[in-house]
């Protein structure tokens, strides 16, 4: 009885915190390096690959370099001194081990240097054994430095079973896991044995019907093949069922949400035949695309319900996501709510502002001298926005007067009330947190508002939730009729130097032709440091002081990359350029007599709206400007663009900026300056932009780049995810299927009534952290 307490003392579930079956020092180190806390969080730390101790070998055919294992007998040990070293004021004696053994073809040196003590005590003259390590050699000598050793038993041993024990030790597959030098592989694999040594084979999560179909080893012993796996199939059929439990849990999580989504009440603003929206539809200079219309009536369904919609509007650059957005605006318009549009920045909330005033007309002057009969207001509300201005836009929305709020974080401010807000729409939905995004949602009153997030070139996050299901996805692919597609180059300064000079005189020649050009930078330049206004490379990112010389003629001048080796050793030549670098050098020089213009993040609001009226009026001919116009700028007369250090870009960011160009009727063309070298993985990232205008595709490239970030947390991308082994282009077929069978289960149970072992894994990967973000995503 006393024994079998014993056992059932020892028994460690994936629930029990670490200290049970480790102790409080080696879990408290396991929480400190890697934040795993359960015994469930330990096991999921999954082997990045294995390796086996070598090739059984004959000591007559060892090659120098060769990791193997070889059965030997010990023929000699001698212990040596080595030269004193003084460790402060006295002296240690140090000594190596020195064990000669042979398998009677030849011989093999094996050397410690450390625990010589405790190898001589065990190595002892005729002692069979099995040693592997690499080949080296010393005086001509074969030899093993520290190698590992397993002995064999000292009594007889029938020959054939000590071959095999040999074959086995030889093949054994060893893990090898994520480690630091606070906490070895070693370590964590001594670890990980203790704990599936007393692992309680409970229940699985994942029904006996799904693993039938879907040819799926249970739970536990997939567990246990990951960690300790006899041949590589055990490491396959380990990886495929830990992957489908990953998306399959993930997948019940998400149609629990989805569920309990449709079940909180939403105000239904289905649309008017007579209202604002059908005059605007009336009132437009140009036919909507067909993909325009398909998803509005989508939408327009959607605001209908009584359930809040959350919808992912996806569409290229330039297809008319801003359009959509309106006539689902003014939908919840004339059904009596309010809209608030959320932008990431000043300048596109102005854009946003500007052009949806102008495509309103009257339609936007409601209560006002000649406003329509059928009217509203829009209010633009951002962080430079006057006092009086301000205290009139918090007025109109809060009274209701304004049907339209456009503004930057400044919506996200407590004294923000608005009468019945009924839709959030948010622009490029990547350059918000949860938080905020959520704290502009909590401010309708009572039933909570619709939602619609757009972005023209989604991002890894975006990507992993769209793949999971937990939007739903609307995505315009098609260009308005009459825009033609952007040609995108690479100019190689360093070891083209006459490209880049036939870029500017490009330019040149569009300006003669009544065109407009950009020229981006990753930095604004100066005296700041950490003035880069959204280049995505760290690289960019934070760099001080002066970019030095532009190279805006031949870029290659002053020594270029070298033999264009190591990416890091071209990057740390320079700081990233600069536009108040740039821009007074092409003004000088290879664009004298044009009308060069600055914008950047440092600018105050007015100049950046002056500076912008000025471009879009014609004012200005070439605008150097950092990333600050990355997003919703439309100025159609704006053809070419150049680049400059393309490579310190991210795919989105670059895909964006080549979206500001090409918007009317002559084609765009732009330019990706970079002096990486060929071959380096900056460079590849530039030459993809440039092969598609894809943004779908360059989604895909940018999450296989980056990662997908942890989709159940806040982190963007990059950071430890909650996703171990499921990976979101390789495994897409496999998630659809726990989609589909997640999604059947859990609308038969909504509760997970019938399978607590489901639950309890929802619990484990979610957390109340996580099962909040959810909720709020």
């Amino acid at each position: 009885m006393s024994a079998a307490a014993s056992m059932l003392r020892t028994v460690t579930t994936l629930r029990d915190p670490l200290v049970r079956p480790l102790g409080l020092k080696a879990s408290t180190v396991f929480e400190s390096v890697f934040g795993l806390r359960t015994v469930g969080d330990l096991l999921r730390h999954y082997p990045r690959r294995y390796y086996t101790r070598g090739e059984l070998t004959n000591l007559s055919s060892l090659r120098e370099g060769d990791h193997v294992t070889v059965v030997a007998r010990v023929d000699h040990v001698a212990r040596l001194p080595l030269p004193p070293q003084r460790y402060g004021p006295r002296q240690n004696k140090r000594e190596r081990l020195e064990v000669i053994v042979t398998d009677g073809t030849a011989k093999l040196v094996l050397t410690f240097f450390a625990r010589a003590s405790f190898w001589a005590g065990q190595l002892k003259v005729g002692r069979l054994g099995l040693f592997a390590g690499t080949v080296s050699s010393f005086r001509g000598r074969r030899q093993l430095v520290h190698p590992e050793c397993e002995l064999l038993p000292e009594e007889d041993t029938d020959a054939r079973i000590m071959t095999e024990m040999a074959v086995d030790y030889a093949t054994e597959m060893i893990p090898v896991y994520p480690a630091t030098a606070k906490l070895s592989s070693w370590q964590i694999a001594k670890a990980i044995r203790v704990i599936l040594d007393t692992l309680d084979p409970s229940e699985d999560p994942l029904p006996a019907d799904i693993r039938r179909k879907y040819r799926l080893w249970p739970l536990e012993m997939a567990i246990r093949a990951i960690h300790r796996p006899q041949d590589p199939g055990d490491v396959d059929h380990a990886k495929k069922r830990l992957r489908w439990d990953e998306a399959f849990v993930m997948q019940a999580a998400l149609a629990q949400r989805r569920i309990a989504a449709a079940a909180m009440p939403a105000v239904p603003r289905p649309p008017a035949p007579d209202g604002i929206a059908a005059e605007f539809d009336a009132s437009l200079p140009f036919t909507l695309t067909q993909g325009q219309r398909l998803v509005g009536e989508v939408i327009a369904r959607d605001l209908s319900c009584a359930y809040p919609m959350n919808r992912l509007l996806q569409g290229e650059v330039g297809s008319g996501k801003t359009v959509v957005a309106v006539r689902a605006m003014l939908q919840v318009v004339d059904a009596g709510g309010q809209a608030a549009l959320l932008a990431p920045t000043e300048v596109l909330a102005q854009q946003h502002y500007r052009s949806i005033t102008a495509l309103l007309g009257p339609l936007a002057d409601g209560g006002l001298l000649g406003g329509a009969e059928h009217a509203t207001r829009v209010a633009l509300l951002t962080g430079s926005t006057g006092a009086a201005s301000r205290r009139s836009a918090l007025s109109d929305v809060f009274t209701g007067d304004a049907g339209i709020l456009i503004g930057t974080h400044a919506l996200l401010q407590d004294r923000v009330q608005f009468a019945d807000l009924g839709l959030v729409v948010i622009d490029e939905q990547h350059r918000f947190g949860v938080e905020q995004r959520d704290a502009l949602r909590e401010k309708a009153v009572g039933a909570r508002p619709h939602v619609l997030v757009m972005t023209a070139t989604p991002i890894p996050r975006t990507v992993a939730m769209t793949v999971f299901g937990d939007l739903e996805v609307s995505t315009l692919a098609e260009l308005p009729a009459g825009r033609l597609p952007i040609t995108t180059h690479v100019v190689p300064a360093a070891e083209r130097p006459r490209y880049l000079e036939r870029a500017w005189e490009r330019i040149r020649e569009e300006v003669a032709a009544g065109r407009q050009a950009y020229v981006v930078c990753p930095r604004i330049g100066g005296d700041a440091d950490g003035d880069d206004d959204g280049a995505e490379d760290g690289a960019a990112a934070g760099e001080g002081g002066d970019a030095g010389t532009a190279r805006a003629g031949a870029a290659g001048d002053g020594g270029g990359d070298g033999d264009g080796g190591a990416e890091a050793g071209f990057a740390a030549r320079r700081p990233p350029l600069a536009v108040l670098d740039v821009a007074p050098e092409l003004a000088g020089g290879p664009l004298a007599g044009l009308r060069v213009g600055v914008m950047h993040g440092r600018l105050s609001p007015d100049e950046k709206d002056r500076v912008m009226t000025a471009f879009a009026g014609g004012g200005i001919d070439v605008l150097v400007s950092t990333t600050v116009i990355e997003v919703g700028v439309d100025v159609s007369n704006a053809t070419t663009m150049v680049v400059m250090d393309a490579d310190r870009f991210g795919v989105s960011a670059l895909h964006q900026l080549r979206g500001r160009i090409g918007r009317g009727k002559a084609a765009g063309l732009c330019l990706l300056v970079t002096e990486a070298p060929e071959g380096s993985p900056s460079r590849e990232r530039v030459n993809a932009v440039a092969a598609t205008s894809d943004g779908f595709r360059l989604s895909r490239l940018d999450l296989m780049q980056r990662r997908e970030g942890d989709v159940l947390g806040a982190a963007q991308a990059g950071r430890q995810s909650s996703l171990k082994l499921l990976r979101l282009l390789h495994d897409e077929e496999l998630i659809a299927f726990a989609r589909q069978e997640a999604t059947a289960l859990v609308d038969a149970d909504p509760r997970l009534s019938g399978h607590a072992a489901l639950k309890d894994a929802i619990e484990i990967l979610l957390g109340p952290q996580r099962a909040e973000f959810l909720d709020k995503a």
